[in-house]
């Protein structure tokens, strides 16, 4: 079951199409990677989720229905430009901002305080926003985001400018509301954190959508059939059927070098073959990962 799914959108701005004929499906309880270039279009695909702008054509559903004004309560956004008011106390604006989002003042004051003990934020209630760090500000605004529990949850670019301890905060509490139910739709550059994260992606290139489905499916898409291999000794009589490739030295006396295999060969018969020359310390398979694919699919797309 789908939680969200886009059908055919195409948005143009003045001579500009921005998103051309894009349709992706968001599986329940997923954390989704909508991933691309700068000015490929993700975030006018999300400003049309969040209904701050509509597409000139193509239709969103969400949670089987057509996305409508009613469903805003139900989606949390963190847009990648903050935007907090800057001379309002901390607690008052997450007090207002919760209200806005359908919880009462109990509700939210409730929730809140569980929020402020578990960020270790509790003096920061009476602080204005303007007296707060970026990060600091950041953290107040993430609370902001999904304090009313969101069924879906936009992060875009969500660990910009946090320090290690609390980008790793973040992320375990963007792990624990997917395990709590909700589905969190994440925009980023940042590869690494997609790998970690993400059970789908999508990628979207001028304005199109070039890829998306499960993402250990698209790694699969994108070996090569490849494999490393770091040993002791001269790898200099390996069969021709072998391609032989990026040897380095990796500490004095072992190299590292990658291998393909031929279609028809395995991966036992050439650590046979590696054996019967060399001291074998490591092997495995390249497995791409997922700056190796955003790389590849962005740059195997012919210009317009």
């Amino acid at each position: 079951m789908n939680i969200l799914e886009t059908h055919n959108i195409v948005k143009e701005y003045a001579n500009h199409r921005a998103l051309d004929d894009v349709s992706i499906s968001i599986p329940k309880g997923s954390i989704f990677g909508l991933l691309g270039p700068n000015g490929a279009g993700k975030t006018s695909l999300i400003r049309i989720i969040n209904q701050i702008t509509g597409p000139d054509s193509g239709h969103v559903l969400f949670d089987g229905k057509p996305l409508s004004e009613r469903h805003i309560e139900r989606i949390g956004y963190l847009p990648e430009e903050r935007g907090l008011y800057k001379k309002m106390k901390v607690g008052d604006q997450l007090l207002y901002l919760a209200q806005l989002k359908g919880l009462s003042e109990k509700q939210a004051m409730e929730k809140l305080k569980s929020w402020f003990i578990k960020f270790d934020i509790k003096t920061w209630w009476d602080k204005n926003v303007s007296d707060l760090s970026k990060g600091m500000q950041q953290k107040v605004q993430f609370v902001s985001t999904v304090l009313h529990e969101p069924d879906l949850i936009i992060l875009d670019e969500p660990f910009s400018g946090f320090d290690p301890i609390n980008a790793n905060l973040i992320r375990d509490e963007i792990l624990e509301l997917r395990q709590k139910g909700s589905t969190v739709i994440f925009s980023t550059h940042r590869m690494e954190t997609v790998e970690e994260l993400c059970d789908y992606i999508a990628l979207i290139h001028r304005s199109k959508k070039v890829l998306d489905g499960p993402k250990n499916q698209i790694k699969e898409q994108f070996k090569t059939n490849t494999y490393y291999v770091e040993y002791m000794g001269i790898l200099n009589g390996l069969a021709e059927q072998y391609a032989v490739s990026a040897t380095r030295e990796v500490e004095p006396g072992f190299h590292r070098s990658d291998i393909q295999l031929p279609e028809g060969v395995n991966s036992n018969q050439l650590l046979r073959d590696l054996i019967n020359q060399v001291e074998v310390r490591a092997f495995g398979e390249n497995i791409p990962t997922m700056n190796d694919v955003f790389v590849r699919a962005v740059n195997e797309i012919p210009e317009a």
